[in-house]
């Protein structure tokens, strides 16, 4: 019988929470319909394909809230839900509607694992109960509830040990301690950051194994590993910061029994249905283990498994929580097994985690049992080395250097891989590292062979053994090329005369021992070739976004499904390319065929040469992707869209603001420097502040406002040589705003503007932003007109962004992202016309825009970030040209009071309760008046407010931020929070139904 069935997403992207759970989500909203169920969605995240109407039936972008969930219950009446793919904030939630009868009082059954079982999995004290019972070995422990128990603990077992906040994700609040100043303040952190105040403190085991396992469970008790994975790094660094490699490599059979045996009786014992994840500890000199912790739901290590094996671990967890049993279920990957077949693997995979590090130098690098990682890449071949290899190149990161190996190997950070590596160039020995380290010899070995091959590469030069050697563990052309001391090309052409040629192999859960019917493919250079060219008439090829990063997120991958979507719609045949775990694109079901492989110029010619592809496509990748297309138009391969030399001439500030002068269109004036010398004499003749910008960077990585010259010359010294030319522009104070726009060459099609509550200078990624806008219809008047000549000059096919300031009547051209933008799923969903849909049909199937009508917005949306602080909590709050955000989140109101109502529902009303914030700027609003140090100690702080650029104002942003508030830097953000107060009771309302079949013409 057919049911309505609410499902709980994971919100907006945070560090512990990121993609992977949008992926678990889609793929259960999926199963859901594909068994004739409605789902209501409830999901403020505008960024992830999860919250469009193709996975959906009603989408609700509001808070992820009791009293908003409950007001959803209430208005939609749900048979059911299903909160086991949300992550830890929809698990939580399930508990909170649980607990205040909501489900009862409106009759929602909960789907899945029971509530009593989340909470035997999740509350540190009856999860410890529920080993002693079971007579599983936990580390010793003890639950703690306040600095005193904790430092009762210490007195009997000694330093370090770990803390594990109850009800958190990612670590939250957790850590290990070496003295009584670091366990008090980890202390007030986790209590603070676990909703039932309670964190488990237990003795370090730090130097074990670490090893995970997968589990699926029925309702009948049946129940099979999925996937078993093993960290690199030991016990001590959180798995989500761990490299991790699966399956396990360095088990012995009977030790990989033990802990399976072991992990099939926790999830038996808690009646988890669906998916399980169980981290476990070995000890590397004998067979004594404990049991870390259980996630009864799907985890970050799902997505992981999920794509290792090709096992649809969330599409599976969502039937088995309908009722299903494991053996009434097809594999729809073999299209012939059951999910009760246990998948087999002849390849091995590697997972690195990508660090924000690159974008903040000043942050801690040390690594914990707090996760600091904001997504990851993984890598599939026939050897350990090559699956390394591989990896690294996916981080789509510039080698580090490493200067002091000897400072990431003790403590690790998260170039401790880099200087193991530099440390075997450096001659010392295997043994010397494991001591420093803890990582398993196997490991060490595999890395170790990996710096043998380059020493063999410097000292022969391309001979035909050392480079079939190399090309089996993994090492690109270009690597090859730099050891060899050759260009990159006299390697490529060197292996064609040599007969050294790359394979494609199959995904295929069972490792060939069954016939399976899988487009889910890898490159080798291990083994003969496994599939055949895809039959078709039109093939194209999207690149992807690679890992999500600060600057590079989620809404990347939207936007290369939605893209997929439109080209099958059209009678393409589409090839996806990406390296990301955790995304719906990477799903084996979402492209005609998936390569997962490196973003690379290699793999994308000898995709292209197996395929036959027509046409490439790289406007829906992000930076990374757009970044391919000169190398590949060079190649010859082509590019969907316009050439690499429109693409140039938008980007290149020179040719670009040359082109604006012959436009008549207003721009700020600036100029590309070369050099450092350079920039420094252009900068004289200007007033400060200036911007300082470097060339093609994600997210304004390393973009500076300046006051001074010294503080150029310090920006302009830590910028690295791939960075110039640099782009200084006088800093214009004014109000941005940007449109989403496609166009045909001649026409162009904006369905509205998105205006910015933060003034110029916040990198857009950061601010909170308006949409519709509404602004003067002189300002709107010349943006579209300043759109349209820029279209028409370029003869611009496809999709773009660009980016203006206004200042009183006039309006400026900042930039143009010649590609979609972070921004698209937004204007996409909110106006109800996919901007990718018309791109694709511009570009691939010659659509003419001059008739497309521009639908009513009945609807306002305000887009907020997210800033994972509760990772990171070292860095200032303030906001700039760099940006900052891991994630955005969309509330939706008839007005923008109501919308702007929805994003603060979290924060206290100001008006009624002005104790809860201290407020250090020049506003009406009264806050505390207490001493800023007695008021953060207090119960009821949540809000501070401070814009000054002092160290004092640094400090106390950042105590605020450690102890869980938020933080406001900028006044107009402050302000848009106490002007929607009066709103705050504002109904749920959904998301307006997206046009789903191509365009709408007159």
């Amino acid at each position: 019988m057919s049911k309505k069935i609410l499902v709980i997403g994971s919100g907006p992207i945070i560090i512990g929470q990121a993609a992977e759970f949008d992926y678990s989500g889609t793929q259960g909203c999926l199963a859901l319909r594909e068994e004739g169920h409605q789902v209501i969605l409830v999901n403020p995240n505008p960024a992830t394909i999860m919250t469009d109407h193709a996975i959906a039936d009603q989408v609700y972008c509001e808070p992820l809230t009791l009293e908003s969930v409950t007001a959803i219950v209430k208005q939609e009446k749900p048979d059911a839900l299903l909160a086991g793919l949300g992550g830890q904030t929809a698990l939580n939630l399930a508990v909170e509607l649980e607990g205040a009868g909501v489900l009862e009082q409106y009759g929602v059954e909960l789907l899945g694992t029971s509530v009593a079982s989340i909470q035997q999995g999740e509350d540190r004290e009856l999860f410890r109960a529920l080993m002693e019972k079971l007579d599983q070995p936990v580390p010793e422990s003890e639950v703690i509830k306040n600095v005193e128990e904790a430092m009762s603990f210490v007195q009997k077992v000694g330093y370090p040990v770990i803390s594990r906040p109850a009800y958190t994700l990612g670590g939250r609040g957790g850590g290990i301690a070496h003295n009584e100043e670091q366990l008090v303040e980890l202390m007030e952190n986790g209590l603070k950051a676990s909703p039932i105040q309670q964190v488990i403190m237990e003795k370090s085991i730090a130097g074990f194994k670490e090893i995970e396992y997968e589990i699926m469970r029925d309702q009948n008790g049946t129940c099979i590993s999925v996937c078993n994975m093993e960290n690199v790094d030991p016990v001590g660094v959180h798995t989500g910061d761990s490299i991790v490699v699966a399956p396990s490599q360095t088990l012995t059979d009977s030790e990989y029994q033990m802990l399976r045996t072991a992990s099939f009786e926790i999830v038996s014992a808690l009646e988890v249905i669906g998916g399980c994840n169980v981290q476990l500890a070995l000890n590397p000199y004998s067979k004594q283990y404990y049991v870390i912790e259980v996630n009864p739901r799907v985890s970050r290590s799902s997505a992981l498994a999920s794509k290792a094996t090709g096992y649809p671990i969330a599409k599976m967890a969502t039937k088995l929580a309908l009722g299903y049993s494991l053996d009434q279920l097809i594999n729809p990957l073999t299209g012939h097994t059951y999910a009760s077949f246990e998948p087999a693997l002849d390849y091995v995979v590697v997972k690195f985690p990508r660090w924000p590090f690159d974008k903040f130098p000043e942050a801690d690098r040390l690594l914990g049992t707090k996760m600091k990682a904001t997504g990851e890449v993984m890598a599939i071949d026939r050897t350990l080395e090559a699956a390394f290899q591989k990896a690294i190149q996916c981080l789509d990161t510039k080698a580090p250097v490493i200067r002091n190996v000897e400072d990431h190997l003790k403590e690790a950070t998260d170039l401790r891989f880099f200087a193991i590596m530099e440390a075997f160039r450096q001659g010392h020995s295997q043994e010397w590292v494991h001591e420093q380290t803890k990582v398993d010899y196997f490991f060490l070995q595999a890395i170790h062979q990996i710096i043998d091959i380059e020493n063999a590469l410097e000292v022969e030069g391309l001979s035909q053994a050392t480079v079939h050697r190399a090309k089996w563990f993994g090492f690109s052309d270009q690597q090859i090329a730099l050891y060899a001391g050759v260009k990159e090309e006299t390697v490529k052409q060197y292996r064609t005369e040599q007969n050294i040629h790359s394979s494609f192999k199959m995904v295929d859960t069972c490792a060939a021992e069954f016939e399976a019917e899988t487009n889910y493919v890898y490159r080798t250079f291990a083994g003969a070739n496994e599939i055949e060219p895809l039959t078709a008439n039109k093939k194209a090829l999207i690149i992807g976004s690679g890992p999500i990063r600060i600057g590079q997120g989620v809404e990347f991958d939207y936007s290369a499904v939605k893209a997929i979507e439109s080209l099958k719609l059209l009678g393409w045949t589409t090839i996806m390319l990406n390296n990301n775990p955790e995304t719906v694109s990477t799903d084996y079901e979402t492209a005609d065929r998936l390569y997962f492989e490196p973003i690379t110029k290699e793999v994308i010619e000898d995709i292209f040469t197996q395929e036959s592809v027509d046409l490439v496509f790289t406007s829906f990748g992000g930076q990374t992707a757009i970044n391919m297309a000169e190398e590949l138009e060079q190649a010859g391969l082509p590019i969907a869209g316009v050439s690499f030399d429109v693409l140039d001439a938008l980007e290149d500030r020179d040719r670009f603001y040359a082109a604006l002068d012959e436009l008549g269109i207003p721009h700020v004036s600036g100029q590309t420097c070369a050099s450092e010398e350079e920039a420094l004499r252009v900068a004289d003749q200007y007033e400060y502040p200036l911007l300082c910008r470097p060339s093609y960077v994600i997210g304004g990585q390393g973009m500076v406002k300046v006051q001074n010259k010294q503080e150029l010359m310090q920006a302009l010294s830590k910028m690295e040589p791939r960075h110039f030319p640099v782009i200084l522009d006088p800093f214009v104070i004014g109000n941005e705003v940007e449109v989403d726009l496609v166009g045909d060459g001649k026409h162009v099609y904006i369905p509205g503007l998105m205006e910015h509550i933060e003034p110029a200078g916040v990198h857009s990624g950061d601010s909170m932003s308006i949409f519709p806008a509404t602004l003067p219809e002189s300002i709107e008047a010349h943006v579209r007109t300043y759109s349209q000549k820029i279209v028409e000059h370029f003869g611009y096919k496809g999709i773009m962004n660009i980016q203006f300031l206004w200042k009183d009547e006039h309006v400026y051209v900042l930039e143009v992202n010649p590609r979609a933008s972070r921004t698209v799923p937004i204007i996409s969903k909110v106006s109800t016309q996919s901007l990718v849909d018309l791109a694709i049909q511009v570009v691939a199937d010659g659509l003419n825009l001059e008739h497309v009508t521009i639908p009513e917005i009945e609807q306002v949306a305000v887009k907020y970030p997210l800033f994972s602080s509760h990772a990171l909590p070292e860095l200032d709050h303030t906001l700039g040209a760099n940006m900052k955000s891991t994630g955005e989140g969309m509330c939706i109101g008839k007005t923008v009071g109501e919308a702007m109502a929805k994003v603060f529902s979290h924060l206290p009303n100001l008006l009624e309760k002005p104790e809860t914030a201290f407020v250090e700027i020049d506003t009406d609003v009264e806050g505390s008046t207490l001493p800023f140090d007695k008021w953060v100690q207090t119960k009821d702080a949540s809000v501070y407010v401070n814009d000054k650029k002092t160290a004092e104002a640094k400090r106390r942003r950042i105590q605020a931020l450690k102890y869980g508030m938020t933080v406001f830097s900028e006044p107009t953000t402050f302000q848009a929070y106490v002007e929607s107060i009066p709103y705050a009771k504002a109904l749920p309302v959904t998301l307006p139904k997206t046009i789903m079949q191509g365009v709408q013409s007159q």
